[in-house]
């Protein structure tokens, strides 16, 4: 999904990072017309994808998934493309998530079909990455965020940069992280996963590392030159050149009070313990979890940790298959994305307003199976 605070069609280039400095896409693509949303052009050794709209922070659309799946369906069967590597255009970051305006409006005018197809091919894309046969490598720079994350963390290679911004913000619009999101994050180490899922926080480098998100850091004024290589060379001849070691972090720091505050049994306790922690960076916390949807955080919760049992990807994506359309009737949803991207009142009206009001039954309803079939994805070896 896209990240619902900063809205992609109006964030300027500086909602990267206060430091953020301008960086060009890693491989300058052949001009190509407006209606090119995904560029994919091989050199030497290697495929390149650069997702591009870049006025909406490359934000994900079908037939960008589309293009993405085809290519890969190319390049694996071409013995000349040993690597593929991902990008985004523009300045702002490799991409915000999944198109939410579109969503919006197929759920209010459409009942929702589109949205359902769009991510049975989507979630197909994220398993793909995971278990395609050469090396995947991602350029994480900038905003990462929803279906960005679920292009790039799935991949063999994820590099991230000091301007590099990492969330699955869901919750704030009343829905659930997705794009496989619920599995990388159950992984985390402890609770971090936990709490990354329910406030949709963003980390930095070093925190993406720390939490399986990515696996190298590289200067992103690098990158471009990190990618060129690439066309002539293997990733594994080539990182060692540029990686860099990750710059401090902050979530290692807060372990203590989070991971006990997060592995308690319900949301309620888990914002009760964070209010009697006697930190204040947990008594915020606390407080940014009752702004969000109290129906999306409870669900959220039990995602994560049914994901831990679930174990493949594939079987996880199959169970947020289940979550997001049972989201689609949800009003929190679309109420989610009106008051942060449609009116931008910031000003949310949650229906139940408040924990106590969201039942089991509830929770229980958005695992589901969907009226319209679920989504059946192979498991790998």
């Amino acid at each position: 999904m896209t990240d619902p605070v900063t809205d992609p069609e109006t964030a300027p280039a500086t909602s990267v990072s206060a430091s953020a400095t301008s960086a060009t896409p890693a491989v300058p693509a052949p001009a190509l017309a407006p209606g090119d949303v995904v560029l994919a052009r091989t050199e030497g050794r290697a495929g390149y994808l650069t997702l591009n709209r870049p006025r909406a922070l490359n934000a994900l659309t079908h037939p960008m998934v589309t293009r993405i799946a085809e290519a890969l369906t190319a390049w694996e069967r071409d013995p000349a493309v040993q690597t593929v590597v991902i990008d985004g255009a523009g300045e702002r970051g490799l991409c915000a998530g999944g198109d939410i305006r579109a969503i919006h409006q197929d759920v209010t005018s459409g009942g929702g079909a589109a949205s359902r197809a769009f991510w049975r091919d989507e979630y197909a894309l994220n398993a793909r990455i995971a278990r395609f046969g050469k090396p995947y490598v991602a350029l994480m720079d900038g905003i990462v965020m929803g279906g960005g994350v679920g292009v790039s963390a799935h991949g063999g290679v994820r590099i991230v940069t000091e301007r590099s911004r990492v969330a699955m913000p869901e919750t704030t619009i009343g829905f659930v992280p997705d794009v496989g999101g619920t599995h990388l994050l159950s992984r985390a180490p402890g609770e971090l996963g936990t709490h990354l899922a329910l406030t949709g926080a963003a980390v930095g480098a070093a925190d993406a590392l720390l939490c399986g998100l990515a696996d190298h850091v590289v200067p992103s004024g690098l990158l471009p030159a990190l990618a060129r290589d690439l066309a002539a060379e293997p990733v594994a001849d080539v990182l060692p050149r540029y990686a860099v070691e990750a710059p401090a972090g902050t979530l290692d720091g807060h372990r203590e009070w989070i991971d006990h505050c997060y592995a308690a049994d319900t949301v309620e306790e888990i914002v009760d313990r964070l209010m009697a922690a006697g930190e204040p960076a947990a008594k915020e916390t606390a407080e940014t979890l009752l702004a969000k949807s109290p129906t999306a955080l409870k669900v959220t919760l039990a995602a994560v940790r049914r994901a831990r049992a679930l174990g493949s990807l594939e079987r996880v994506l199959e169970q947020e298959y289940r979550v997001s359309c049972a989201a689609l009737s949800c009003p929190d949803f679309v109420e989610g994305i009106r008051a942060q991207v449609i009116d931008k009142d910031r000003a949310p009206r949650w229906s139940p307003a408040g924990l106590a009001e969201v039942t089991d039954a509830e929770v229980a309803r958005f695992f589901a199976p969907p009226r319209d079939g679920e989504l059946r994805l192979a498991d790998a070896p």
